[in-house]
This record gives structure tokens, C-alpha cells and sequence, in this order.
């Protein structure tokens, strides 16, 4: 049993997803994933507008006026959210942490896959793979992931992407819509990737803080590593470290970009500011327009 104040998070997380989805994100998210193709639905008589290559010859010469063919699209896809559940993503110095972001995201991507009548799974890591919910429909089991995603304590504090790809890759066989969300701290994942981007449609979601990339001039601070508990003393009103520490966080950055480029797969870049639902939204519009031969 859930502990109440968890069990609150859930519900409100649930609504506040469930508000975005209905007035902004659903029909964005059926636009960006498509089906596999067309199932025939029915036959019904021409219609001004319609597209004369749908006619049906044979129904048109049997009745003696035009008839077309109607086909509609065969959805029936599969996403896995793929979460990083690491302590390294508690952190967070604006209006949420890390995890609340992914938190949020993965709760707005179960309910677009689910109001789509697509499959949604759960892929919990941390540097090893601590929850698998296997892909299915409903309600119900949304409700099931955003609790696994909220109230889930991880037993580990490090970060394997490598484990959790592989991991996908083994029990994922089918191609999938595979939305990886995750801080990116961590090293020696870059074959992995580029092997589950081969396999499915990858999409990389980096979760950002943005002290992670500069810090101000505020004297001597004590930090402390979250996922190996070590500490150090560390100087901001030194120049040279202030601009050492914005040159590594910016290589790591380019280095995630160059691997999601290099793989073909799209990067969505989600900070803690708390414009991460316009983050996705973005993504969803510019997937529409590459499917539809668009640029960007």
C-alpha cells in the first residue's frame, strides 16, 4: 500500500498530465508517431474532394456510380520510457528536480500513448535495470507507471546506460518508440546507444539543471558527488574554475548531441525550469513536419 502523500502525487500528476494531453499534446503526438500503414475500412460513394485513386472499379461498375475505398491508419505502436531513476537526477535548483522532470515527461508520454490506444512499458534504471513494467493498454496501467515512476525507490545510486539499453534491446524484439530520459552522466554508453538506435526509434530526453552548467561567483561551497557520496571543497570565486567547469559541462553537452546525430536519433533537451511540457511539444511539431517532408 502506498503512502497517502504519494498516492496525492499520483493523482495530481495524473490530472495535470491528463489536462495537457487533452487540450494540447494528444493530437500532436498522433501526428508526430504514425501507424505502420492502412487497413481497409469500409466502401462508401465518391464524394466531391475525394481522391479519385481510391476509387473502387469493380463496386463502381457493379452499382452504377462511383464508390471509393476507405482505409484508415494501423496504429497499434509500442513505446517503452526508459527511465534514469539514479540519484544524480534528485538534483535541482529551480522549480523542479530532475526526476520531477522525467517524472512529468514519462506521465504525459503514457497518457499520449494510451489515449492513442498504443502500448506503453517502463524501463526503471539505475546502474542496473530495477523495474520492467512490459508494454500494455489502459488506464488502469497508466496509473500503475506513474506510480511506479513517482513512488519507485531505487536500491542503486550509479548510472549504466549501457545496462539499460541492452536491457531494452533484449526484451524489446519489435521495433518501438523507445524515449529515453535521462541526466546523461555517465560514461561508455556510446555503442549501446547507437545499437538501440538501430533497432528502434530512439528519442534521447537530456535532463538539465542549470547549475550543472555554470556556477556564480559565491565563494567556497561544499559538494557532494550523489552517486558515489564523495565531497570536495570547491572555490567559485575562482575564475578558473568557474570557466574550467562551463568548458566540461559544455563538451558533455556537444558530446550527447554529436552521438544523438551521429545515431539518428532526436535529442529533446528538458531543464528544470519548468518548460519541459513546451520542450515535448516542440519535438512533436517538428517530427510532424519531418514526416511530412518538412524541414528540421
Amino acid at each position: 500500500m502506498l503512502p497517502a502523500d504519494v498516492l496525492r502525487q499520483v493523482r495530481r500528476l495524473h490530472l495535470r498530465a491528463r489536462r495537457v494531453v487533452q487540450t494540447l499534446l494528444g493530437g500532436e503526438y498522433h501526428s508526430a508517431f504514425k501507424g505502420a500503414g492502412l487497413s481497409f475500412e469500409e466502401v462508401r460513394e465518391y464524394q466531391p474532394g475525394d481522391d479519385v485513386r481510391t476509387i473502387d472499379w469493380n463496386v463502381t461498375a457493379r452499382m452504377g456510380q462511383p464508390f471509393i475505398k476507405r482505409f484508415v491508419e494501423e496504429r497499434e505502436l509500442t513505446m517503452i520510457l526508459a527511465v534514469d531513476v539514479s540519484a544524480s537526477q534528485r538534483f535541482g535548483t529551480r522549480q523542479l528536480s530532475k526526476r520531477a522532470v522525467a517524472a512529468e515527461l514519462a506521465a504525459l508520454l503514457a497518457l499520449c500513448a494510451v489515449s492513442n490506444n498504443d502500448r506503453v512499458g517502463l524501463i526503471a534504471f539505475t546502474d542496473s535495470v530495477e523495474r520492467f513494467v512490459p508494454p500494455n493498454k489502459g488506464p488502469r496501467h497508466v496509473l500503475r507507471l506513474l506510480r511506479d515512476i513517482l513512488a519507485f525507490e531505487p536500491q542503486k545510486p550509479g548510472t549504466d546506460l549501457t545496462a539499460a539499453l541492452d536491457y531494452l534491446n533484449k526484451v524489446q524484439r519489435r521495433r518501438a518508440i523507445v524515449f529515453l530520459i535521462s541526466d546523461f552522466l555517465a560514461a561508455g554508453f556510446a555503442d549501446a546507444f547507437r545499437r538501440a538506435a538501430r533497432k528502434h526509434d530512439l528519442i534521447a530526453v537530456r535532463t538539465a539543471d542549470p547549475r550543472e552548467l555554470e556556477w556564480p561567483a559565491v565563494g567556497l561551497v561544499r559538494v557532494e558527488d550523489a552517486e558515489t557520496g564523495r565531497q570536495v571543497v570547491i572555490d567559485t570565486s575562482s575564475r578558473a574554475f568557474r570557466e574550467g567547469f562551463a568548458a566540461r559541462a559544455r563538451d558533455r553537452v556537444a558530446a550527447v548531441t554529436k552521438l544523438a546525430r551521429g545515431a539518428q536519433a532526436d535529442l529533446v533537451e528538458a531543464g528544470t525550469d519548468g518548460n519541459h511540457f513546451d520542450a515535448l511539444l516542440a519535438f512533436f511539431r517538428k517530427r510532424d513536419r519531418r514526416r511530412r517532408g518538412g524541414h528540421g
